[in-house]
């Protein structure tokens, strides 16, 4: 982990109230998919945590949703403003265990790390099948980033807008897998995980510093208790107790 400052290159609106921010500076500490950074903000206590889309060596690129007042007072940053930084976090998905048939399940704002998934598989010569699912069409976001990495994503929603009517559960009886690799909220997490033969499942959790000092997002495993923002947000299956 380190502390950067990192300026703003750009920020967009992408859909409803989800944006996209790229950061430069310093990021060559960040080396896996499904890590995270947090965000100081002006005038707030507590940091923002915000996973990781995508990266190299002197940027990084984030999508988040506005759901409070942080989000709210980053969603009005500018290019140019600068922000101070810890990155990376977590431990991020770990490529190795991945298997001959692979599948990456995101859902709503957890589909931005799973591209960064994606597109870290491509350079090691994997294609996996990929399902992400949506409240509705409107929130339905990357499906053009996985197209250019060679990648036909399965879309759900559950008013049935767009593409498969449903959840990503209902996508995946469909399709053959030996290994999952996703991320999304917790009741998605366990539905995908009476279906997984094996896998990793990235955690949200509310984040004090975000770095495993506090103790505030631990959470109980089958191999005692783990820190989300420290231990995790990745867990793989084994461990996992619901």
């Amino acid at each position: 982990m380190m502390r950067q400052t990192l300026k703003v290159s750009s920020i967009s609106q992408i859909q409803n109230d989800i944006y996209v921010m790229t950061l430069t500076g310093d990021c060559s500490k960040i080396t896996m998919p499904g890590q995270f950074l947090n965000i100081k903000l002006d005038g707030f206590y507590l940091r923002r945590p915000i996973s990781i889309c995508c990266w190299d060596k002197t940027s990084v690129t984030i999508i988040f949703k506005v759901v409070g007042q942080g989000t709210k007072a980053l969603a009005q940053s500018a290019a140019g403003d600068e922000f101070d930084v810890l990155l990376p976090l977590g431990n991020g998905f770990d490529t190795s265990y991945c298997k001959q048939q692979p599948l990456l399940v995101g859902g709503g704002i957890g589909v931005p790390p799973l591209y960064g998934l994606a597109a870290s598989l491509a350079k090691q010569g994997v294609t996996p099948k990929v399902v992400i699912g949506f409240n509705t069409e409107s929130d339905i976001i990357l499906t053009e980033e996985f197209r250019k990495l060679g990648i036909e994503p399965i879309i759900t929603t559950a008013d049935g807008s767009f593409g498969i009517k449903g959840f990503v559960t209902d996508a995946m009886k469909n399709l053959e897998f030996d290994y999952v690799y996703t991320c999304g909220p917790e009741p998605m997490l366990k539905a995908v995980y009476d279906q997984a033969p094996d896998g990793q499942f990235s955690f949200e959790a509310r984040m004090a510093c975000g770095f495993g000092a506090c103790m505030g997002c631990t959470c109980e495993t089958k191999y005692g208790y783990k820190r989300i923002c420290k231990d995790g947000p990745i867990l793989y299956k084994e461990e996992i107790k619901w």
